[in-house]
């Protein structure tokens, strides 16, 4: 599956559904524009505004969905903090500039905690069938201000290993609460840390599968 591009009057849809997570914020937020259940054409770039299309773009946490504006408005801008939330029993769902295996992958993603992604790093919602359990609100750890918070992020998935990150980075939960602030760091991927969402090493116990950066 690749990517479908749409063009519209003013801005142009672009959708990812290897990257999809289905959270829903499209189809919810604005049914006239990504129209579900159809058969056929079901991305509508003219049914609102080019702005209001940006926002429906930057509420997606995967980064599926792209916008290209033809109306010479603004592109998305670059996050101003860098984060990472924890989706309960889910993905970590990343907003920064980020450099993912080498390869610039916009401002947003869902990457694969629980290990059994086809799509890796991406997530592809295996952990709903997978029974994965992780919370979204671990105890936060006591962390210095960063004395800058934003710029590129590097994600270097290590082969069967942990996700190695670099770069300006505060951990949230899924309520907002910052839990960690850190330059580098490793963070599961294998789905069986006792420390989650950091690595504890389990990958190599579990016998962990995974293509590296």
């Amino acid at each position: 599956m690749g990517t479908e591009t749409v063009r519209g009057k003013q801005v142009v849809i672009l959708f990812d559904g290897q990257r999809c997570i289905h959270s829903r914020h499209c189809v919810l937020g604005h049914p006239d524009v990504f129209v579900p259940n159809v058969e056929g054409e079901w991305i509508h770039p003219d049914a609102v505004s080019a702005e209001e299309v940006a926002w429906i773009a930057r509420s997606c946490p995967s980064g599926a969905i792209q916008y290209e504006r033809l109306d010479g408005g603004a592109e998305e801008p670059a996050p101003v903090v860098n984060t990472v939330r924890l989706r309960e029993h889910g993905p970590l769902a990343f907003n920064a500039p980020l450099r993912i295996a080498g390869k610039d992958e916009g401002f947003r993603a869902t990457l694969c905690r629980c290990g059994l992604s086809k799509n890796k790093p991406f997530c592809d919602n295996s952990h709903l069938e997978g029974g994965f359990h992780a919370t979204g609100e671990p105890a936060p750890k006591k962390s210095e201000p960063l004395q800058a918070r934003d710029g590129v992020l590097a994600v270097e998935p290590q082969k069967n290993g942990p996700l190695k990150v670099t770069g300006n980075l505060e951990v949230v939960s899924g309520t907002g609460h910052t839990l960690d602030r850190v330059t580098e760091t490793w963070f599961c991927r294998c789905g069986h840390s006792k420390n989650k969402p950091y690595c504890d090493g389990s990958h190599r116990k579990v016998g962990f599968e995974a293509d590296g950066a």
